[in-house]
């Protein structure tokens, strides 16, 4: 008779993922030397090797791969009744497994938090802040619960509500503040800076511009969007940022900020999860709380953007006021 624990499944999950004992070991926050073994076992009691053991690397075989299948619908079986455990109770308890993007978290996530705390006394919130693709897989596979992305991410598992919309604003070398707006079609030829590969913010961007992606361009790419303001203030180039940035990103920089003219880009926020999960009920119930947040904090922040707007040159300066987040 064959027998496996839950715990050597989810062993062998995370080493499919990684392919590599020490990140896999890592990610389960064991020892290298106790998943190799817990994997042995595993194999032995399955009577057939999932991994081939390289030098320097993990290959799954053919049955591995086949076994991997019917791991993922046993975990997400495990991550359902989990779920519908905790649904049970009606409410909101225990934990929140929430997914946010880069270029969302710094400024909506303590107003998120503080929000979802208060309505939800016994709620224990944890965050993972990753890039889109990886908060979608993580979502599929039942690591997270729901996660705050820009919309839409067009996925038919998946629950779609949007929280708010915001616009794209233009940064320049303060120099440039009093220069007409560039439009898209001039932004294409400028040193325009983008966040690297994988973020969503720099699709985006390209997509108001027009640009390819795969378009070779003069610039660095960048992991942040704080690094690409204090790029844009050594006088390095231009960018843009969602609206929402603004007040924290620019408050050490001395740049400018510029609306476009219409139609200006913008994107839509919102929060995704699962059409199965049992937490259905209580997801919608904390994205209106999320949405209520976002909105209160949007209020602060788009003064914030008019007095920038508004203001004497250099237009943005260390001593603008501080956002709550």
């Amino acid at each position: 008779m064959i027998n496996f624990t839950l715990k050597q499944i989810r062993y062998f999950e995370a080493l499919a993922r990684h392919r590599h004992f020490g990140r896999a070991a890592d990610a389960c926050t064991i020892s290298q030397s106790a998943l190799s073994q817990q994997i042995k076992e595993l194999e032995e009691s399955l009577g057939a090797a999932l991994f081939e053991r390289g030098a320097r690397q993990v290959t799954i075989t053919s049955f591995g791969e086949e076994f991997a299948l019917r791991a993922h619908d046993i975990l997400r079986s495990v991550v359902e009744a989990e779920g519908l455990a905790r649904a049970s109770r009606d409410r909101m308890l225990g934990r929140l497994r929430l997914g946010i993007i880069p270029t969302v978290a710094p400024y909506l996530l303590p107003s998120v938090i503080r929000s979802l705390t208060q309505a939800y006394a016994d709620l224990d919130i944890n965050v993972r802040e990753t890039l889109t693709p990886t908060l979608i897989q993580e979502l599929a596979e039942g690591r997270i619960d729901a996660a705050i992305v820009a919309l839409p991410v067009s996925e038919p598992s998946f629950i779609e509500v949007p929280l708010f919309s915001e616009e794209f604003v233009l940064v320049r070398p303060s120099e440039d503040a009093g220069k007409p707006v560039p439009d898209a079609k001039m932004l294409r030829e400028m040193r325009l800076l983008l966040l690297e590969e994988g973020h969503c913010f720099r699709d985006q961007a390209l997509s108001f511009c027009a640009m390819a992606a795969s378009r070779p361009r003069e610039m660095l790419d960048c992991s942040s969007l704080s690094t690409l303001v204090q790029m844009v203030s050594a006088g390095i180039g231009v960018t843009l940022i969602p609206e929402m940035a603004v007040a924290v990103e620019t408050r050490s920089a001395t740049v400018s900020i510029s609306r476009f003219q219409n139609p200006r880009p913008t994107r839509v926020i919102g929060m995704i999860w699962r059409k199965t999960s049992p937490l259905t009920k209580q997801l919608l119930q904390a994205s209106e709380v999320v949405r209520l947040a976002a909105q209160a904090l949007r209020e602060g922040q788009r003064s914030a953007v008019q007095t920038c707007l508004q203001g004497p040159q250099p237009p943005l300066r260390a001593s603008m006021p501080r956002e709550g987040s």
